[in-house]
């Protein structure tokens, strides 16, 4: 309030004890997509992107364990944003879970982080191109090929704006962080301090890839969700978290764009992940690159079979 935002309400998120549950259940019935009310909205902040996706406020908070920001960003056709964990207090003892924001326009999620943080620095001016490294699986997801395919047009549609350079060179192929994030949930443990020789072999290898990675490249690029939103009966035994939650464990900064639709129309998510603490080039890369990719900016954000953009109101 403080800063000039009118709270409104609480939306839903998933009642406790799901599991992997990603979609808003209430007393009221299931959380409904703006984009087709026959999609989940992603979670766990599913009505946070509702609200936003639908137009009835410009910025909604959230809390991002596993990607709770960044894939019902994705499948709602908006922005989700995630800070460097630590940078605000978490919300979990295991320190996996960090406070974000999901908004239409990335410069007000910019606006939020200023806020939240209590500093208010000049605009981060990135020289461009940026150097980004893509990778559709990470080494271990069950990433559908239409979902890349969609992600990856985008990341070129960067490169040929000049915003980014996209690397050569082989694959990341991370390990499958599912053992760790578990472990360190469960046990409410810090990722500073695994619990089991398997969380530490986990954690060291990702380091140590992720620190090679933003080495050699100023962004990771990948879709945000391995698959299109699912229905309300939920996503099986798909992890929709598979290519969001190593950057709970390892702490980068990352954020869902929009990137456009499968050919059935479902919203794909391009996921931008930066170096520790670089949030504000992470933000300002968004802010150009959404303009690239959903040109004509007006609230909120909607899904075509053509890409993304937002309808405005009459």
């Amino acid at each position: 309030m403080a800063a000039g935002c009118v709270p409104v309400g609480a939306t839903s998120v998933p009642r406790g004890g799901r599991g992997w549950q990603t979609y808003g259940d209430t007393d009221r019935g299931p959380t409904l997509n703006p984009l087709d009310p026959a999609w989940s909205p992603g979670g766990s902040s599913a009505g946070s992107a509702a609200a936003v996706a639908a137009g009835l406020v410009p910025l909604a908070s959230g809390s991002d364990g596993a990607g709770s920001v960044r894939i019902p960003a994705a499948w709602c056709g908006i922005v989700g944003f995630k800070p460097t964990n630590g940078r605000l207090p978490a919300r979990d003892r295991a320190g996996l879970n960090s406070p974000g924001v999901l908004v239409g326009d990335p410069r007000d999620a910019l606006a939020y982080f200023d806020a939240v943080t209590g500093s208010e620095v000049s605009a981060v001016r990135p020289a461009y191109p940026l150097r980004a490294i893509w990778s559709a699986t990470l080494g271990y997801a069950d990433t559908d090929p239409e979902v890349a395919a969609v992600a990856h047009r985008s990341a070129r549609c960067l490169a040929e704006a000049g915003l980014i350079t996209l690397a050569k060179g082989p694959d990341l192929a991370l390990a499958d962080p599912a053992p760790a994030w578990t472990a360190l949930r469960a046990a409410g443990s810090s990722p500073a301090t695994p619990s089991s020789a398997d969380v530490s072999r986990v954690l060291t290898t990702n380091e140590e890839r992720l620190r090679d990675c933003f080495q050699r490249a100023d962004l990771l690029l990948t879709p945000t969700t391995p698959h299109p939103p699912h229905g309300h009966d939920g996503p099986g035994t798909r992890m929709s978290v598979a290519l969001t939650w190593a950057f709970n464990l390892s702490g980068h900064p990352a954020l869902s764009l929009p990137a456009g639709t499968t050919a059935e129309g479902a919203p794909v998510g391009l996921h931008l992940v930066a170096r520790r603490h670089e949030e504000r080039t992470l933000l300002a890369v968004a802010d150009r690159a959404g303009r690239e990719l959903n040109p004509g900016r007006h609230a909120p954000w909607t899904a075509t079979a053509s890409g993304t953009h937002r309808a405005s109101r009459g």
